[in-house]
């Protein structure tokens, strides 16, 4: 199973250690508990919308490259674990999970 918890806080350990910055430096700067970022980092902790936006603002990146960032680990956890989708056969609300999706291509 990919947890996106445990993806993304190891994104934003990568990215908070790139900037060499401590767990202290980026909690004082996002105004966060130190014990909070490491339970958010260690993946055991879901993190907000509000929250992210403030670890973003402290490691001065933006939401969208730790997002992206995110989404390539997330994928390549899907293929190592073979349950990747299919993006050649959409899903869609008429065609169903199972159906074979005829293509003009």
């Amino acid at each position: 199973m990919v947890l996106f918890r445990r993806l993304l806080g190891e994104v934003l350990r990568s990215q908070r250690m790139r900037r060499g910055m401590t767990l202290r430096e980026v909690s004082a700067q996002a105004r966060v508990s130190l014990g909070y970022i490491s339970e958010i980092e260690r993946g055991q902790k879901e993190a907000s919308s509000e929250l992210l936006a403030s670890l973003c603002a402290a490691l001065d990146v933006p939401l969208s490259e730790i997002l992206g960032e995110v989404s390539d680990a997330v994928a390549l956890e899907e293929v190592a674990l073979g349950i990747a989708v299919d993006a050649a056969r959409p899903v869609t609300a008429e065609t169903g999970a199972g159906d074979v999706v005829a293509s003009a291509a």
